[in-house]
């Protein structure tokens, strides 16, 4: 065998060093700094490097984190330091009891102990050992003495570094977890393949750790999350949980941008109600808040119990998976007219709210769960949404559950009943598009937030209007008086005139919000504002050919064809004509064709700080930009704010110029 030529180990070890710096920048920092096409390149170089002479092949050299073969099974093996599991609290008050706990454990009040608190990962804990700075053992905690050695496929997780930032030796334990949106596209390979589907994020990240073939696992795209340090050589050890968050991020680690130290268990309390709110919005699956004191010699003094440390304690948020009955099905009938199905449930508490209903979406939903009135199901609810049925648990059927049967006809479409599939989709619609159902449905989307933001008059209240009579058509809104409301069930004197002043406030709108108030078919937020900046008024609009609309960037055929029916109708024009004489549309600022932003396309993801989303639209388009939904090719930059989603892996994906929200303020300027 030739020995390695000094300007090839030379080359090999730079390209290392490179890209490993390259995967922390991309992993770990979320700031790349080269195109996924380039950093292919210095890749495919070193493949070929190591190929012609495998003596320069090591054991933390990049392309071995998918380089290993297919294991047989995974040995077992034992931790070097005992791994526990936190106890669990579920309110404001068990949080308060149990910092009690620690203040006479360390003989102060309570109240004055300083905590960490961080987000609390759906995800697999993985504990990593490095020897001298390199990864030699990664495990999962097993039952917290015997673990499974999976490092083979912790290596191909590119944010776990193979090689510390320092030569140390150390112990530390993080969680391993994966995307939502990778989640989505395993499943879909997975159905492909008739292979059963993933539950939730948790169970597809320890299904990925656990593949033979780190090949397989590779393609999931795992990430990390590293939080703890058991066991530190080579340097002064922290003395506190912020200065191992600080440590482990100088030594390369991806850590949780989310931790905070709080001065006492109020400012944890405060924590834990702020992100339960936000958790729908993350990119990992987050259902709880870790808390542990922050001084790691006050840790060692309260110790452990026999099941768990005393030092800490994991706040579990309000289930968002919970099991209840189906007492009903019923069809709702919206206010396009399509039909939907709805499951009555046995009133059940998830994510924090009392719920009695469950949306079956469409037919098809209903046959692929298979699921019955009587049955006891899985339900899931995110946010503030109508919760889901996930699955159903036919262990538990009896043989007195009914099958739920589709009907020909449905009363509240008004007319015969009579129903048609919508073209192209898997719902259903009333062929009468004028039930009163249906425009109970139109005029409660009418005064919404979105559409004409007409506060005070909500879905209770238009109920009340077209049940007496009093409302026919969206003009008729601006016609009543404050006697009309007097004479609904419920309104007193003021309520009276608190309904008539916002109506008349809202007569003075905009284009855009009035496009989407009318109902149109496929014209939401973005398309309105698109149509009002083209077109300018409801005049122009209306006098528009289907190729008009359809020529205009980011609308298309479909639009097209459903605005100009729309303006089409003679029921549609008359009544548009006599809400106009009520209203005063402020007139839409010209479209930007100069500005320092002229010519430019932007997509919007994560939370900003100093502006909100609109705030930031409106910037970009008064500097003669563009704002756009989705990232392609043509997009120019993507604004990044905290906790973006997936719009962001897009971005890295087409190369698109990804910006902080500090360096688009310094880019408007």
């Amino acid at each position: 065998m030739s020995a390695v030529p000094k300007q090839a180990k030379e080359r090999a070890l730079k390209l290392r060093k490179l890209i490993h710096y390259h995967d922390h920048r991309y992993h770990v920092l979320d700031a790349p700094e080269i195109s996924d096409e380039a950093y292919d390149s210095l890749l495919e170089e070193l493949t070929r490097l190591e190929a012609e002479y495998p003596e320069l092949v090591v054991a933390d050299s990049p392309t071995q984190r998918v380089g290993a073969a297919a294991l047989e099974h995974f040995p077992k093996v034992e931790h070097r330091v005992r791994q526990w599991t936190f106890e669990k609290v579920f309110s404001s008050d068990e949080l308060r009891a149990w910092d009690e706990r620690v203040a006479r454990a360390l003989d102060r009040a309570p109240g004055t102990t300083a905590y960490v608190a961080s987000h609390k990962i759906d995800g697999l804990k993985i504990i990593l050992e490095y020897e001298k700075g390199q990864l030699v053992r990664a495990a999962t905690r097993g039952d917290g003495r015997v673990g499974e050695d999976v490092t083979t496929n912790v290596r191909t997780i590119r944010s776990i570094p193979m090689t510390l930032a320092k030569p140390v030796s150390a112990i530390v334990v993080g969680e391993a977890w994966l995307p939502q949106e990778a989640l989505d596209r395993i499943n879909v390979e997975r159905k492909k393949e008739g292979e059963p589907l993933f539950a939730n994020t948790r169970n597809a990240a320890a299904g990925s750790l656990r593949q033979l073939d780190p090949k397989i696992a590779a393609k999931r795209h795992l990430d990390s999350f590293v939080y703890d340090i058991d066991h530190f050589e080579g340097g002064s050890a922290p003395k506190t949980q912020v200065e191992e968050l600080e440590l482990l991020t100088e030594l390369g680690f991806k850590v949780n941008p989310h931790g905070k130290l709080c001065k006492n268990i109020e400012e944890v309390i405060t924590y834990c109600e702020g992100h339960e709110s936000r958790r729908t919005k993350l990119e990992y699956a987050m259902d709880g808040v870790v808390v542990t004191v922050n001084t790691v010699a006050e840790q060692r003094a309260l110790g452990y119990t026999a099941k768990a440390p005393r030092f800490g304690v994991a706040y579990k948020f309000s289930a968002e998976q919970v099991t209840t009955e189906v007492s009903d099905i019923v069809l709702q009938v919206g206010r396009t007219g399509v039909v939907t199905p709805v499951a009555h449930l046995k009133p059940v508490r998830v994510a924090g709210a009392m719920v009695s209903r469950a949306t079956l979406h469409n037919e098809d939903e209903i046959k692929r769960l298979d699921v019955r009135v009587g049955d006891t199901v899985v339900i899931e609810r995110a946010g503030d949404v109508i919760p889901d049925i996930v699955s159903v648990l036919t262990d538990l059927r009896t043989g007195k559950e009914k099958p739920f049967r589709w009907p020909k006809k449905v009363a509240a479409c008004g007319g015969d009943g009579s129903i048609e599939r919508v073209p192209g989709e898997s719902a259903w619609r009333c062929v009468n598009r004028n039930s009163e159902e249906q425009q109970k449905r139109r005029f409660e989307y009418f005064v919404s937030r979105r559409a004409l933001d007409i506060e005070g008059v909500g879905q209770k209240t238009v109920e009340l209007l077209v049940d007496h009579g009093l409302l026919d058509a969206y003009d008729d809104l601006f016609t009543l008086t404050e006697g009309d409301f007097l004479g609904l069930p419920g309104f007193a004197k003021k309520s009276a005139q608190l309904a008539y002043t916002a109506i008349q406030k809202a007569k003075k709108t905009t284009l855009p919000r009035l496009l989407i108030a009318l109902s149109i078919p496929h014209v939401g937020e973005e398309v309105a504002r698109v149509l009002a900046e083209n077109f300018g008024t409801v005049a122009s609009l209306r006098k528009k050919t289907e190729s008009e609309i359809a020529n205009i960037h980011g609308l298309g055929e479909t639009v097209a064809e459903s605005v100009t029916a729309w303006f089409a109708g003679s029921a549609n024009r008359e009544m548009l004509d006599r809400l106009l004489k009520h209203l005063s549309i402020t007139p839409m600022s010209k479209k930007k064709t100069g500005g320092t932003l002229a010519g430019k396309m932007f997509v919007l993801t994560g939370t900003l700080i100093g502006m909100t989303r609109d705030e930031a639209k409106l910037a970009v388009r008064d500097h003669g930009g563009k704002v756009v939904e989705s990232v392609s090719k043509k997009t120019d930059y993507v604004i990044a704010g905290a906790d973006p989603g997936s719009k962001l892996d897009a971005a890295r994906k087409f190369g698109v110029k990804v910006l902080t929200e500090a360096e688009f303020v310094k880019l408007l300027k």
